[in-house]
């Protein structure tokens, strides 16, 4: 049973430790790859990421049975959707999502399970590819802009500031239940924190590397990518809570798999991409 609507669980303070060594190792490493190794090493960061994020993604699904061979399939057509955002002429996401849906449709005719069990999981394997692979394709579109390079930056420190704030400002002050079913640490005060703090960090930036944002791209953006990060927070609580998972994989030690590290990026990124191509005419 969810805990009551007024209250939050209490987190551990190493929680909050492990956030600022992963934070510590991480940013060096991930400004070396965007920014002096160029697109084609952060299309690599981004594509194995993916693979090893839609694995996880099936494995929710799967649970402890083997992995049959269209997961193998999903994996690397998530690859390929990533891979039509970096060399768009050599292949389209639109041609790779096509044969993925082809081939979910055709997986009864060839699977020993029931039809209801066959097309669920071809459904997964579409979902799959879709929620992991053309979500991230836009971080390679977002790279390819002008000052690309910058504005992963700003994306991913704004996404990072939404996440701490609000666990910060949760764990210390968090009385009120966000989203008590889905995740019971959620709180209001939380949200309030992660708010505030990716608003700060937006002007920051703004000030630091970005100055062709406005002060009000910066409040927008700060409370635009906040609010879809918690979306695909929430989103993939979800998903993990119905399949009984605490965290979506073991690669990260303390920090749970792939897909929990990129579940904020996953929606932030896209959101994002058509804020400053749309709404700030790139």
């Amino acid at each position: 049973m969810p805990p009551p609507m007024d209250t939050a669980r209490p987190r551990s303070s190493s929680e909050a430790v492990r956030r600022v060594l992963a934070a510590v190792v991480f940013l060096p490493i991930f400004y070396y790859l965007v920014h002096d190794l160029g697109s084609v090493a952060f299309f690599g960061l981004v594509a194995i990421a993916g693979m090893l994020a839609v694995g996880e993604f099936y494995r929710l699904h799967l649970g402890e049975a083997s992995w049959p061979w269209w997961s193998w399939l999903g994996v690397a057509a998530t690859g390929l959707v990533i891979s039509s955002a970096q060399w768009p002429t050599l292949i389209t996401d639109r041609t790779v999502l096509l044969g993925v849906v082809a081939i979910a449709l055709c997986l009864p005719l060839v699977s020993s399970k029931s039809l209801r069990e066959a097309l669920t999981d071809g459904m997964v394997l579409v979902m799959g590819v879709l929620y992991i692979g053309l979500a991230l394709s836009y971080l390679i579109l977002t790279r390819g802009l002008p000052d690309g390079a910058l504005l992963i930056f700003f994306v991913v420190i704004v996404t990072w500031a939404g996440d701490t704030g609000a666990y910060l400002v949760g764990k210390s002050m968090g009385r009120h239940a966000l989203a008590p079913i889905v995740s019971p640490k959620k709180t209001y005060e939380g949200l309030a924190g992660g708010l505030g703090l990716a608003c700060l960090l937006a002007v920051v930036a703004r000030a630091w590397f970005l100055p062709g944002l406005s002060l009000i791209d910066c409040l927008a953006l700060g409370v635009i990518l906040t609010l879809t990060g918690l979306i695909g927070d929430l989103a993939e609580s979800a998903m993990k809570r119905s399949a009984g998972f605490k965290d979506s994989g073991a690669l990260i030690p303390g920090h749970g798999g792939m897909l929990d590290r990129l579940d904020s990026l996953l929606f932030t990124g896209p959101a994002f991409y058509y804020y400053v191509t749309i709404v700030n005419n790139g």
